[in-house]
């Protein structure tokens, strides 16, 4: 071969060698070309809903495209993370998950999915506690006092929750597994008529999402004895923690963006960084504060860790207190 042949023919070859390195990055710039749907597995208004809106207007804003909410409410969100499962990995269809799937995986026998194997995570967002709050009636003002109290009346204290297999249900059986203590669950659906039922008195204690206890607990309708998380926090920070007590004792609820297996690691990095911008905002971290929440900054891996310690964390608890779905 002529050495100007030779020099043309090693160029085509180091110019098809680089086009998938090449294309892959043009996927990255070029994504998003279009509007991205995000899936949120609880109605309009709630603490999930509100944390993906969050998360999207910050990604409108940031990627030049709008990142719609799609609110896929029921089956304590099965509904909303098959339709992702399901749906093209292209990056243009996103999970805004909370902690129910991890749940959901060994509470449900027959998912037609595998949250573990069929999504891909992408980022976490905030990791949110549960508060323990009493009727403003009870006798206990404390832990001890908590626990003393059920042991000496086993069986006559009622335990609102959310629903069956919910984060407000799995943080109650996990307290009542380590401080050794009988209250009858008490399946509502949803907090709100649960936290209504807990200040009239017809149930006596509850595992509340912070975001929706903490207005009651401020205007002195509920008693906060200890939040669930690892530390103290900022919103009640005079609350001390169940853990304190109960040694060991941590139950959080958490959000992040996932979206359907084999979606482009290209496409994920790139919704990564702008997921951890944003947990780098201070006006971003206000917003998550007053929900009760802590920043998650996690990459892909990491949070694919955290949903598998997760999912091996409650179902010891569901397979321990034999709980069934409604």
């Amino acid at each position: 071969m002529q050495l100007p042949h030779r020099r043309r023919f090693m160029h085509l070859v180091a110019g098809v060698a680089a086009l998938p390195v090449a294309s892959r990055i043009a996927r990255a710039q070029a994504y998003p070309s279009r509007p991205v749907r995000v899936v949120v597995g609880f109605a309009a208004g709630g603490p999930t809903d509100i944390v993906a809106r969050l998360v999207a207007q910050w990604l409108s804003e940031r990627m030049g495209q709008q990142f719609i909410i799609d609110n896929r409410p029921g089956a304590a969100s099965n509904i909303a993370t098959e339709a992702v499962v399901r749906a093209p990995a292209d990056g243009y269809t996103l999970l805004l998950s909370d902690a129910s799937p991890a749940m959901n995986a060994t509470l449900y026998d027959k998912l037609s999915f595998n949250f573990i194997r069929d999504i891909m995570p992408i980022a976490g967002v905030a990791r949110v506690p549960l508060v323990m709050v009493v009727n403003t009636s009870f006798p206990a003002k404390t832990i001890p006092e908590f626990i003393a109290y059920a042991k000496g009346n086993p069986g006559k204290i009622s335990m609102a929750s959310a629903g069956s297999g919910s984060p407000s249900h799995m943080g109650g059986e996990l307290f009542k597994m380590m401080a050794g203590v009988n209250l009858v669950h008490v399946p509502y659906r949803g907090a709100a008529p649960a936290l209504t039922d807990l200040i009239g008195g017809q149930v006596q204690v509850m595992f509340a999402g912070l975001a929706a206890a903490i207005e009651y607990i401020k205007a002195g309708k509920l008693r906060a004895l200890a939040v669930t998380s690892e530390k103290r926090i900022e919103v009640l920070p005079n609350i001390p923690m169940a853990g304190e007590f109960v040694l060991g004792y941590e139950a959080s609820g958490w959000f992040g963006v996932a979206a359907p297996k084999n979606t482009p690691a290209e496409v994920t990095d790139k919704l990564n960084k702008e997921v951890n911008a944003a947990l780098a905002d201070p006006k971003m971290r206000k917003r998550l504060a007053d929900l009760g929440g802590t920043p998650l900054v996690l990459s892909p891996a990491e949070f694919g860790k955290l949903i598998a310690d997760e999912t091996e964390k409650w179902a010891k608890v569901i397979r321990a207190a034999g709980i069934k779905p409604e």
